[in-house]
């Protein structure tokens, strides 16, 4: 199993999976406060109010991120509205909650963000790996 690493503000536990991270950039753009890569620990969860992170969170394209509620309230099983965005020389990234049928007939719904790879090189098709970025993958 892959590093896994907790953040918590003591309202809620930011969760990061290294291994599943496609370095979308996503969570960095979206609170530059909270998640800093340069810095150790990476994720300051004390430097945005609670909604703001999970917010984030959410976007998160490649689900390394991810988060739950310390006093057991489960916000995530929401369903989102489907939107479909093209990430230059990225993946292509799918909002809401869809059924992924696989090659080998076995199904999975997803929730919130997934990451689909657009350049070939992912080792996890359907999913984006951040293949493109070692790809040098334009598009």
């Amino acid at each position: 199993m892959g590093k896994t690493k907790e953040y918590t503000n003591g309202e809620v536990t930011v969760v990061w999976e290294a291994e599943k991270c496609i370095h979308s950039g996503i969570c960095v753009k979206g609170s530059p406060e909270v998640f800093q890569p340069k810095e150790r620990p990476w994720v300051k969860v004390d430097a945005s109010p609670t909604n703001e992170i999970v917010e984030t969170v959410k976007k998160c394209p490649s689900g390394a991120l991810s988060y739950y509620m310390n006093n057991g309230e489960d916000k995530t099983a929401q369903s989102l509205e489907t939107k479909v965005e093209v990430l230059e020389n990225g993946p292509l990234l799918v909002y809401g909650t869809l059924k992924v049928t696989h090659k080998d007939g076995n199904e999975e719904t997803k929730n919130k963000t997934t990451a689909f790879c657009r350049c070939g090189a992912s080792q996890n098709k359907p999913y984006c790996d951040g293949a493109h970025v070692k790809k040098d993958f334009r598009g």
